[in-house]
């Protein structure tokens, strides 16, 4: 049976309204957030693709020919392991020195460590983590200021420049003739050769910035010191990462309802992605869900043009009834 012109207008309306429902925002697959790199899996609060993972960790890691790198301010490292279970990663940086190489230069080798502001309350080296700066000149901001000539040069968790001059490096280094550094504590006359800070005591490890030639870093996972002094320490960067209060219970809730947990890619809020549509709260909530003020443009346009065409049928029916009147 053939549709009446009213019968067919009220149907191009429902159509219309049905097509202009508003796009949801940070239009994201929940299946790509948990991803792969190399034998490294990325999960929340991290993320390969805009909209996964925590708005503090956004455009920080990379895949790039299936090796995960992870680019900050001070340069790119190579992430050797993320620990989800102690909340940690381990970087590499090529040009760092260790036990068993010195690499050094006047204008400063490797890329140290420098977090932007924004990012700093989420991402930091870990506490355990020693950063030993090399050949600091004594005009370096690392001894200036300080009262009573009291150097920030420190063991931290046991690790220090004390037992980092006992590496073999040292002897190749100064295979040259020139004075080994001994194991001394750190004098005061002169800069010392290597000086072991914690992230917490400067906040920024710039190379450059702190006129030094290079650095090391090592980590301790275990709160014993290694008995093979700094040839059994782990190199790399240890770096800790941690969330806002507020989010572990948004994100909780999100998950138990099925949900992914994301961030909006313009206000950086958190988000829980539900499939084809996203909600500030969880996956059983509808009314608060996060819409897009932008729909896309083709359901945009064929709303438009479904509205207009039901509007003038509508019309064109009103003025028949009325001619026929």
């Amino acid at each position: 049976m053939a549709l009446s012109r009213p019968h067919l207008a009220a149907l191009l309306v429902l159509c219309a309204c049905a097509m202009a429902r508003p796009a949801v925002g940070a239009n994201v697959s929940i299946t790509t957030c948990r991803s792969f790199c190399g034998n490294i899996t990325v999960d929340y609060p991290f993320a390969l693709h805009p909209g996964c993972g925590h708005a503090g960790f956004r455009d920080l890691l990379f895949c790039i020919d299936r090796v995960l790198m992870l680019h900050l301010p001070s340069g790119s490292y190579r992430v050797l392991d993320i620990d989800y279970a102690y909340r940690g990663l381990t970087l590499h940086d090529p040009a760092m020195s260790d036990c068993r190489a010195i690499d050094r230069s006047p204008a400063g080798r490797g890329n140290g460590f420098v977090v932007e502001p924004w990012r700093a309350p989420f991402l930091a080296p870990d506490p355990d983590n020693v950063f030993l700066l090399l050949g600091c000149r004594a005009s370096s901001p690392l001894f200036q200021g300080f009262p009573d000539r009291h150097l920030p040069c420190r063991n931290v968790s046991g690790m220090g420049c004390a037992d980092y001059y006992g590496c073999p490096a040292w002897d190749d280094y100064y295979d040259d003739g020139r004075r080994r550094p001994s194991g001394a504590a750190y004098g005061t006359a002169v800069p010392p050769e290597c000086c072991s800070v914690s992230w917490g005591a400067i906040r920024s490890v710039n190379v450059s910035r702190l006129q030094c030639e290079g650095y090391s870093s090592a980590y301790s996972l275990a709160p014993v010191r290694a008995a093979e002094g700094a040839g059994g320490w782990a190199y790399g960067i240890r770096v800790a990462w941690q969330l806002p209060e507020a989010n572990r219970g948004f994100c909780g809730a999100c998950r138990a309802t099925g949900g992914v947990c994301g961030h909006d890619e313009g206000s950086h809020a958190d988000l829980c992605l539900c499939g084809d549509w996203n909600s500030t709260s969880n996956c059983d909530s509808s009314s608060d869900s996060a819409r897009s003020s932008a729909a896309a443009p083709g359901s945009a346009a064929a709303s438009l043009f479904l509205a207009v065409l039901a509007s003038g049928l509508s019309s064109l029916w009103s003025h028949g009834s009325m001619a026929n009147m």
